[in-house]
């Protein structure tokens, strides 16, 4: 009997019916949101408790059974993928809210919790959680991959939001980072060394973060371009004096026209900025004619801004539901989406460099971004049966990243690494990926958890 299968064996004992090998749930845990090949495991935990979780995590470490942490099933580089089979661990039945400390803007959740039931139980107490991947992603997930979005710009990323953790390391051991203070100068972050390590440290089973006071008001605001440089000099102009925006997102005019087609809308079919602001009725209305100005300034035109709650919506929906837009385009089409963040000076001429390689290649270059930090994505639609349109659309992805690399920038800004962009991490990195692959080693010697993302260990 292999290790794997007597790990199943007792892991049964353990669970009972939580320990599932069915070909149903198997396939469903084979995929994510990523292109990359189905990976099944060789079983599903589905615990309840951070107990659990740390039993799990004893009696794969006894058999060296490999251990891969799951949410929802929203990451797009193969975060969650069980490439080396072994035990996926889902944490669906960890999804409660433990305590809301609503005096110190915190909150202490289990990881299976999802960012909008989160926000809807938050509504009585006037604060909310402001990260936003587009996804209803779930918080655990967030934290294992360092999740941002639409309004990191503002409010940072799952880095700055998240005060203190559970985690369970590869051995059983549990352990707690961090506290519920707003700071500390005690000893090693780790804290922060756990947000983004995708799992390959510890399972992470409770996460506190931190919370925002509701806005007294917001503005949503929509602008028309003649070009993407246009649209991004007057976010650049927009950051460089200081205005407080809450998400500013770029999309280009082949995305617009998706999302008219999609969402039955009708913006001009030219690139565009989806704007929002938060703060008091004066200050919103102070930065809305603000940005009106610089926008101009750009050529920018039609802007319109709005406080109402159903205008505000009906906008942010068109543009999280995007890439399903792009995907209506070109029905049966494979997307592979890929992201990179640079210096915001440099960001313009990336997303022209970026269009004019995809549209050379003979494919749409949909481009989107969360533009006020650097960060834009390309998303590409190939035949799923022609090898030759996937190898076309690795090349544009590789050159997206060489050119990142070159002005000083980052390979993924919120997607994370998984199994997609680990080629680049030297190059990112330098010596210092060698240093994370002696972390890993230290905290998880027989390379159970996660094995064969974020590091190379053998």
């Amino acid at each position: 009997m292999s290790n794997n299968a007597l790990a199943i064996t007792e892991l049964k004992a353990l669970l009972g019916d939580r320990l599932s090998t069915s070909p149903s749930i198997i396939d469903l845990h084979a995929h994510d949101e990523a292109h990359s090949p189905a990976a099944p495991p060789d079983a599903v935990a589905f615990p309840e408790n951070t107990a659990e979780v740390s039993e799990i995590a004893k009696i794969c470490h006894k058999h060296g059974c490999p251990i891969v942490p799951w949410g929802v099933g929203t990451s797009l580089e193969g975060h969650a993928l069980a490439i080396q089979g072994g035990i996926t661990v889902d944490f669906a039945n960890m999804n409660k809210i433990l305590q809301v400390y609503d005096e110190d803007l915190n909150v202490v959740v289990q990881p299976g919790v999802t960012r909008e039931q989160l926000n809807t139980d938050l509504r009585a107490t006037g604060l909310f959680f402001p990260i936003d991947p587009g996804a209803n992603a779930t918080i655990g997930g967030m934290t294992a991959t360092r999740a941002s979005g639409t309004t990191a710009v503002r409010y940072g990323t799952m880095k700055d939001n998240v005060l203190a953790l559970e985690v369970v390391l590869a051995d059983g051991r549990i352990i707690r980072t961090g506290t519920r203070a707003k700071k500390s100068s005690t000893g090693y972050d780790l804290t922060r060394l756990m947000v983004g390590s995708e799992g390959t440290l510890g399972l992470i089973t409770e996460i506190t973060l931190r919370l925002q006071g509701q806005p007294e008001a917001t503005a949503a605001a929509v602008c028309e371009f003649e070009d993407a440089n246009s649209a991004v000099s007057a976010v650049i102009s927009a950051v460089q004096i200081g205005i407080p925006m809450a998400r500013m997102e770029f999309v280009d005019a082949v995305s617009i026209k998706a999302i008219n087609d999609y969402s039955n809308m009708d913006m001009k079919e030219c690139p565009h900025l989806f704007m929002e602001f938060h703060g008091t009725e004066n200050a919103v209305k102070e930065q809305s004619e603000q940005m009106a100005e610089i926008a101009a300034e750009f050529g920018g035109g039609g802007f319109q801004w709005s406080t109402k709650t159903e205008e505000r919506n009906t906008l942010w929906k068109a543009r999280h539901t995007a890439y399903h837009a792009m995907k209506a385009t070109k029905p049966g089409a494979l997307g592979i989406t890929t992201d990179v963040c640079v210096p915001i000076s440099n960001l313009a001429q990336a997303i022209d460099d970026s269009i004019e390689d995809i549209a050379a290649q003979g494919l749409t270059p949909f481009i989107l971004g969360h533009v006020g930090d650097g960060n834009y994505h390309a998303a590409l639609l190939i035949d799923p049966n022609d090898p030759e349109g996937m190898k076309t659309a690795v090349g544009i992805a590789h050159r997206m990243n060489q050119r990142a690399l070159a002005v000083g920038g980052t390979v993924s800004g919120e997607h994370g690494i998984g199994t997609g962009k680990m080629k680049y991490m030297t190059e990112e990195h330098g010596d210092a990926w060698s240093v994370m692959a002696d972390i890993k080693r230290a905290l998880d010697p027989d390379n159970i958890l996660n094995p064969g993302k974020m590091v190379q260990v053998n």
